[in-house]
């Protein structure tokens, strides 16, 4: 079955639905059409445009309003490199989800489907934010320059690439058609190319041409690297490359805004792209801000900044314990702090490493009554109270009701809180024994001391921990914190030496069945519960250590049943009988779920929601939510303007 032309806002994939709307053609009748996408003075070859064949967006039929063009918002980030974060939400990709997570083609006309083989069409006259024309030529380069070029990608294609580890036939039919056809069905590589962080499958051939040996010779190419006082054209060639850090303006992008600021910078200025691919029903270009503008802030001042009014949107940097003080600003510096809320399976969450080098910890973290009694002896309604005010969710870490893929033993399996149970799964484990301070013995002698590394920038993690460590104490076992660098964390992870970490939970937590579940499994690089098994997959063998745990192997070969097929119902079943097994083995310990994400607008910003949930993927942070519809009310401004005079 085939992902039709987005047409207004329907769209057809096997199973996925069609969601109703008026057809492209009707809706341009209605419009005059042709008048609307392009303007009638003549344009040089090279002008910025919106394409003849642009994506239509129908604002009302969703419930939002069309906009006008026009204006800034102001935003503070707390480090230059922040700057990356816009080509996250600001969400334009080859296929992309919508806000009911619906996957449908955004920047591409058409995804044709057909088993293994996929048919990308490119809008007709889509142009790159330069000018030039986007073309399948872009597709070539990205395979064959970047992805299959050794020195600038050593390990070859990405992985969702491959099937089997064997990459695709990829064909240029024209310059706008595009096929990649497997032996078999991939059902990984459309959510890729939504993912969160764009993979950039295509790139802009005709700028970064001329830094490749292959066009301009390897003496060119390399006196412009000397010149950059960089050691090799592919360095030069990969700072050039910017669609996702976003720190050259000289590199032509496709997405909404255009970053004019070079680094290194404190404000950093972007502007919109008059090459953007999406109108709106009255035939304004999106996205309808003229321009964003990112102040460099210290991490401690974010909360301060945007309660004086200093931000106009504002999101990232701030959590659930900024909500009073963002409150008390709303008034005095007309901005709503809406309370989205966090699509993560656990806020806090607790690693046994499966596969840690010690052999004593090892086999405590594969027992799953010890598993267990350390899950059941945490005091969750207390770290509900205590950290999320008493509005959070407490059990396993797995995924929200709001996924289709929900059921309530998911949450609450091996996961209430049960001291005395706790108790006797460690006495029949053979931890029965304790030392003078009442600590429980390991069956070497040792005492069961659980150092516990984590991220040392994540307060909240911490907070947790002290907590837990009394609950602990209370079944006998002592916890020690650990905090450290993130890299340092993954290093050691990695390298067997953690017994147990603490971090975040479930990434992916409002999952549809066409979504990967690797997540749950192995499959998932550095997933701290098995790294060494990780390590074994992602290395086919060549590193770490062969999962040898059969309910685990289970997990494998499930996400390996996911991959085999594109049928959603299967997909579904997977999807299910994989969280069900977390659930009952407990691989991860969950605490509590469901923070409060404050998303701070200006009181005339409007088209963001009030509520929405808000995760990395698969929303893109609150890149489903599409910031190229949000616009400046001023005509709202005036008339509240003038009721306030007449009120007086």
């Amino acid at each position: 079955m085939p992902l039709s032309p987005l047409a207004a806002r329907g769209t057809l994939h096997r199973g996925w639905g069609r969601e109703g709307g008026v057809s492209r053609r009707a809706l341009l009748a209605g419009l005059g059409a042709v008048a609307v996408l392009r303007p009638k003075v003549a344009l040089a070859d090279d002008a910025p445009a919106p394409p003849e064949t642009p994506f239509i967006v129908d604002l009302p039929a969703r419930g939002r309003k069309t906009g006008a063009a026009g204006g800034t918002v102001r935003t503070l980030i707390a480090k230059a490199r922040d700057v990356r974060y816009l080509s996250v939400y600001g969400y334009t990709r080859l296929v992309g989800y919508d806000a009911d997570l619906t996957l449908r083609p955004d920047v591409l006309e058409r995804v044709d489907v057909e088993g293994g083989r996929f048919t990308f069409t490119l809008r007709k006259g889509h142009r790159w934010s330069d000018g030039h024309p986007f073309t399948t030529d872009d597709f070539r380069y990205y395979w064959e320059d970047v992805a299959n070029q050794k020195e600038l990608n050593p390990d070859g294609p990405p992985a969702f690439f491959l099937v089997n580890g064997r990459p695709p036939q990829v064909e240029f039919l024209d310059l706008q058609t595009v096929r990649y056809t497997w032996d078999r069905p991939n059902p990984m590589f459309l959510p890729a190319l939504a993912a969160p962080r764009d993979p950039l499958i295509y790139r802009p051939a005709h700028y970064l041409k001329a830094y490749n040996p292959r066009y301009v010779g390897k003496e060119a190419a390399d006196a412009k690297a000397k010149a950059a006082k960089l050691r090799s054209w592919a360095a030069l060639h990969t700072r050039l490359d910017d669609n996702y850090e976003l720190t050259n303006p000289d590199c032509p992008t496709l997405q909404g805004w255009v970053p004019r600021t070079r680094a290194p910078a404190t404000r950093f200025s972007f502007e919109r792209n008059r090459s953007y691919h999406r109108v709106d029903t009255a035939g304004t270009q999106l996205p309808y801000i003229d321009r964003i503008v990112m102040d460099v802030a210290s991490t401690g001042l974010l909360v301060a900044k945007t309660n004086a009014g200093e931000a106009d949107l504002m999101f990232r940097g701030l959590t659930m314990p900024d909500i009073p003080s963002l409150k008390e600003g709303e008034r005095a510096h007309r901005y709503r702090t809406n309370l989205w809320p966090v699509a993560r399976g656990s806020e806090i969450a607790l690693y046994p490493n499966l596969t840690t080098l010690d052999p004593g910890w090892r086999a405590l973290n594969r027992d799953v009554r010890f598993r267990h009694a350390l899950s059941l002896a945490i005091d969750r309604r207390t770290l509900n109270n205590t950290l999320l005010f008493g509005l959070g969710t407490e059990g396993n870490d797995t995924i929200v009701p709001e996924s289709a893929l929900f059921a309530p033993e998911m949450r609450t399996l091996n996961a209430g809180y049960d001291a005395a149970q706790a108790t006797r799964l460690l006495d029949d484990a053979g931890l029965d024994r304790r030392d003078g301070s009442g600590i429980r013995l390991m069956p070497d002698g040792r005492p069961i001391e659980i150092v516990v590394e984590s991220d040392g920038e994540a307060g909240e993690i911490l907070d947790g921990l002290t907590l837990i460590t009394e609950f602990w104490r209370e079944v006998g076992i002592r916890l020690v914190t650990k905090p450290q660098e993130r890299t340092n964390l993954r290093r050691r992870s990695i390298a067997g030496l953690t017994v147990m970490v603490a971090a975040q939970g479930l990434d992916l937590a409002v999952p549809t069945a066409i979504m990967p579940p690797t997540e749950l499994s192995p499959r998932q690089p550095d997933h701290y519960s098995w790294p060494r098994w990780s390590l074994n997959l992602e290395t086919r063998g060549k590193s770490g250590d062969p999962c040898d745990v059969p309910e685990v192997q289970a997990l494998i070969e499930l996400d390996q049943q996911w991959r085999d097929t594109d049928d959603a119902a299967r997909q579904a079943a997977i999807w299910r009988e994989m969280l069900m097994n977390h659930a009952r083995n407990t691989w991860v310990i969950g605490t509590v779920a469901g923070a409060l994400q404050p998303v701070v607008t200006a009181d005339r910003l409007v088209n963001l929601p009030a509520r929405a949930l808000y995760s990395w993927e698969p929303t893109a942070l609150i890149g489903v939510q599409r910031l190229d519809e949000v616009f400046w009310d001023v005509a709202g401004d005036k008339r509240a303007a003038v009721e306030g005079a007449k009120s007086k």
